[in-house]
């Protein structure tokens, strides 16, 4: 039974990673699980230079999931490169860096440092909020979306994965952006704009007033979408949102992804990945499939 995918030219031993900022560099959750059953380790977004996130609160509870606003809190590539990628290195998976910037010239920057690396693919998180373009977000206008994809394959020596912003109007707008840049890969969706309030203390849950939501909530928006972008674009797809069980990341599959991430499941289950893993291949052997690539967007 074949369970290896491929994305843009590397091999995944199965089709199961994880979603940017939910396992960290994997350093926090190797005691649960063995790094080397993983397709990929994504690891949480990493910038040029270290950033300090948000102020606290940073994380509300909500029905089906949860709200996040840690702006993208990272120690910088230099502590990454020190710390995280030799510990990666260890293990037999393919590591996912997945990539933040406030600038274009950041993210150039940022891909520049990683060249030299064990990084094998390169997530690109066009969710930053773009600083000279009065604070829009990358992935929301579909020129800039184009223009920053194609100044990261200008200079990144691994292949390029942008990861969609599901706060759009048409997501196949903002995939077909990036494959015109040059994009060798997509992964969807991020998490969509939410607001939690405290009614008791009359405030926001969050103190940014506004979070990423994510969790079994989103997962039918997630699955349109990547259904939606299976059939607009011709790259292959990392689909996320929502994940907790094999028959989740099936969804996803059935859909047209080529590998899924598991993200918020994660916090409330850390051995969720090799149980998708393991219920993958169970599906496989009920059904007599003999290769996941037979299964992977074949719901038209």
């Amino acid at each position: 039974m074949n369970l290896s995918v491929d994305i843009a030219g590397v091999t995944l031993k199965n089709p199961v990673t994880v979603a940017s900022g939910t396992f960290g560099s994997g350093i926090e959750y190797g005691e649960f699980v063995d790094l080397n059953r993983l397709g990929a380790v994504t690891t949480k977004g990493v910038a040029n230079v270290p950033w300090p996130g948000n102020p606290t609160p940073r994380i509300a509870e909500t029905c089906g999931g949860m709200m996040n606003a840690i702006g993208l809190q990272n120690p910088g590539l230099a502590t990454f490169k020190e710390r995280d990628l030799p510990f990666l290195a260890q293990y037999d998976t393919k590591v996912i860096v997945n990539v933040c910037g406030r600038s274009k010239e950041d993210y150039i920057d940022a891909v520049e440092q990683l060249a030299d690396t064990n990084a094998d693919l390169l997530e690109i998180n066009i969710s930053c909020p773009n600083v000279k373009e009065g604070g829009i977000a990358f992935g929301q206008n579909p020129k800039m979306a184009e223009e920053i994809t194609a100044a990261v394959k200008k200079h990144a020596k691994q292949p390029v994965i942008m990861k969609l912003s599901p706060n759009v109007t048409d997501i196949t707008e903002m995939a077909r952006a990036v494959e015109a840049g040059g994009a060798d890969a997509v992964s969807l969706i991020n998490t969509l704009t939410g607001m939690k309030i405290d009614v008791e203390r009359r405030t926001f849950a969050v103190a940014n007033k506004t979070g990423g939501l994510s969790g079994p909530a989103i997962k039918p928006v997630a699955v349109r979408m990547v259904y939606q972008v299976a059939n607009a674009i011709r790259l292959p797809i990392i689909g996320m949102g929502g994940i907790r069980t094999a028959e989740d990341a099936l969804e996803f599959i059935l859909a047209g992804a080529t590998a899924v991430a598991v993200g918020t499941a994660n916090f409330v289950n850390p051995y969720t990945t090799v149980e998708v893993i393991d219920g993958i291949t169970a599906y496989m052997e009920r059904h007599g499939i003999e290769d996941i690539k037979d299964l992977i967007g074949c719901v038209k």
